[in-house]
């Protein structure tokens, strides 16, 4: 009888291969899109920040001048001195010398006497920076409670 040699065999197969493949290709899916939605998450949580300070700044600003910024000039009156304040104080109404933008890196609106019966609201407009949309692409304000 005839001995039959067997050969050692290294590495893989080609299935082996793919399946491997197959396997960290959804594993790789899988953290990406938890990494996505997280990403968007924090963009959103930075924006209600950003409103919520932006908010207290106006309204800080208020009680000093016995008036909201005008809309003309908007936000930037937190931050350069306006004609009617005295005692202004360096840096402005905000930590910064910026107004800080949405999580987008979009610019926030300020508008006056909305139709809310608010005296004013502040907006960003989500991802899409566009008025309306839905969500991520919806618009906060500053009037939404946080």
């Amino acid at each position: 009888m005839k001995e039959r040699v067997r050969k050692k065999r290294y590495g893989f197969t080609m299935v082996e291969l793919m399946a491997m493949l197959i396997i960290i290709g959804l594993l790789a899916t899988l953290v990406v899109t938890k990494v996505a939605s997280k990403i968007d998450q924090a963009r959103v949580t930075t924006t209600k920040a950003n409103l919520k300070a932006l908010r207290d700044a106006v309204n800080q600003f208020k009680m000093d001048t016995s008036r909201y910024p005008t809309e003309e000039l908007g936000l930037l009156e937190l931050v350069q001195q306006p004609t009617d304040v005295q005692n202004w104080i360096p840096g402005g109404y905000l930590e910064t010398s910026d107004i800080p933008k949405d999580g987008w890196g979009n610019d926030f609106v300020y508008r006056q006497y909305t139709e809310t019966g608010q005296p004013f609201v502040i907006l960003s407009y989500g991802a899409d920076g566009e008025e309306g949309g839905e969500k991520l692409d919806a618009d906060l304000k500053s009037t939404d409670a946080f």
